[in-house]
C-alpha cells in the first residue's frame, strides 16, 4: 500500500496576535501617585501618626468623663482629708494689721469652711468675705504648715466724715463707707455734705493736694448741686469753687498763691467766691474794723494779680447745721 504522496509546500504561518493597547490611568490614580511622590512621610508613618492620634483621643475622652462626673474632684478631696488626719489640719488662725476692726470678724471668716483641712482650705473665698467689710482694703491669706492660716490685713484709713440725710459715716480717701459715726463723738475730721459727696471725695482731695498751705485748714466741704464744692476752713470762711474739675483745679491754684502772699485766711473775709474762675469775689464781715481789716487785704490781693471785688454784708457762718444737706 502507497502512501500519499506529501505536499511540497509548507503550512501557511499564522500572524502573531497583537496585545490590546493599555489603558491610560485615570485621574485618580493620576493624583495619587503624584501625592504620595511629593510627601515627605511614607504611608506607614502616616498610619502610625492616625493610631496615635486615635489613641490619644480616646484617652481625652475617658477624662473629660471622669471630670465631668467629678472623679478628680472626689479623689482631691479625698487626698486632702487624709492630710487632715494625719495633722495637717487649721489649728491657728494668725491676724496681721488690725487696727480698728474686730479681730473676731476675722477669725470666724477664716474658720468658716467645709474642711480645715489644710490643702482644702479654700483661700481665695475666705479674702473674698473680707473684702467685703468696709474697713478692709486688701487682704492676703497664706498657709503656715502644717496648721496655721495667715491673714494679713490692710486696713482703709478714715479721711472724713460724710453728712447725708441726717446720718454721719466715716469714709475713707475713696469714699468707701467704713462705720457709722456717733453724732456725739465725731472725730476730728473734715465734714463732707451732699448726696453722693462720697463718691467725689476723692476729687475733693486732689484739689486740696494742689493747695498743700491750704489743706491742712480745711474743716468741711458741701458737695453743691451735684456739680461743685463749697468749702469751709477752720478760721470761718467758705470758698466757692467753679464747675468743672480743670476749673476747679485752676481756682484752688489760684487762691494758694493769693493765700500764700497775702494771708487771706483769718482776717475778716466769710466768702470767697470763685464761682467764675476769671475773678475771685470777696465777702466781708458787718464790723467796721473788720470790714476795713478784709478791705486792705481784698485791695492787697487785687494788686498780687488776682481780680478781686469786696461785696456787700452776709451773716457769718463757720459750721454747718447737723440738717443742711444740699
Amino acid at each position: 500500500m502507497t502512501s500519499a504522496p506529501r505536499s511540497s509546500r509548507a503550512p501557511a504561518r499564522r500572524p502573531a496576535a497583537r496585545g490590546a493597547p493599555r489603558a491610560k490611568p485615570g485621574w485618580w490614580r493620576q493624583t495619587n501617585e503624584l501625592f504620595w511622590e511629593i510627601m515627605p512621610f511614607s504611608a506607614e508613618a502616616i498610619e502610625r501618626a492616625l493610631t496615635i492620634l486615635t489613641i490619644l483621643a480616646i484617652v481625652g475622652g475617658l477624662v473629660v468623663t471622669a471630670v465631668v462626673a467629678g472623679i478628680p474632684q472626689a479623689v482631691g478631696t479625698e487626698l486632702g482629708q487624709m492630710a487632715g488626719r494625719a495633722g495637717f489640719k487649721v489649728k491657728r488662725v494668725d491676724v496681721k494689721g488690725l487696727d480698728r476692726m474686730d479681730s473676731l470678724t476675722v477669725y470666724a471668716v477664716a474658720l468658716d469652711q467645709r474642711s480645715i483641712a489644710m490643702p482644702l482650705v479654700d483661700v481665695e473665698k475666705i479674702r473674698g468675705q473680707l473684702l467685703q467689710y468696709g474697713w478692709i482694703g486688701d487682704a492676703r491669706i497664706s498657709r503656715r504648715w502644717p496648721d496655721t492660716l495667715v491673714v494679713d490685713i490692710v486696713e482703709r484709713k478714715p479721711e472724713a466724715v460724710w453728712q447725708f440725710n441726717k446720718r454721719l459715716m466715716l469714709i475713707d480717701g475713696t469714699g468707701v463707707i467704713l462705720e457709722m459715726v456717733d453724732p456725739q463723738a465725731i472725730p476730728d475730721l473734715p465734714l463732707i455734705i451732699g448726696p453722693n459727696a462720697n463718691q467725689r471725695v476723692e476729687t475733693l482731695f486732689q484739689l486740696l493736694d494742689l493747695a498743700p498751705g491750704v489743706k491742712p485748714h480745711l474743716a468741711g466741704a458741701t458737695w453743691v448741686g451735684n456739680r461743685r464744692w463749697d468749702l469751709r476752713f477752720d478760721t470761718g470762711e467758705i470758698l466757692a469753687l467753679p464747675e468743672g474739675d480743670g476749673f476747679a483745679a485752676k481756682a484752688m491754684q489760684h487762691f494758694a498763691r493769693l493765700e500764700a502772699k497775702e494771708r487771706l485766711l483769718g482776717r475778716g473775709f466769710i466768702r470767697f467766691d470763685m464761682r467764675d474762675p476769671t475773678k475771685l469775689v470777696v465777702r466781708l464781715q458787718r464790723s467796721p474794723d473788720a470790714s476795713r481789716t478784709a478791705q486792705d487785704g481784698s485791695a492787697q490781693a487785687e494788686n498780687a494779680g488776682g481780680d478781686a471785688a469786696a461785696s456787700g454784708p452776709e451773716p457769718k457762718s463757720t459750721k454747718p447745721a447737723a440738717d443742711a444737706d444740699q
